[in-house]
């Protein structure tokens, strides 16, 4: 029995794959993003 499963590469996903499969806990786009959602827009609408 072997280990190694077969892939058919020609197939899409049905679903885009989510950010939290891709990386690790630790990365630093986790950081880079939730900074990103703590800033304050209304400035930059204002201007």
């Amino acid at each position: 029995m072997s280990r190694f499963r077969l892939i058919d590469r020609k197939t899409d996903y049905l679903l885009p794959p989510s950010r939290d499969d891709l990386l690790p806990d630790d990365h630093l786009a986790r950081f880079v993003l939730e900074a990103i959602e703590r800033l304050d827009p209304s400035a930059l609408t204002r201007a």
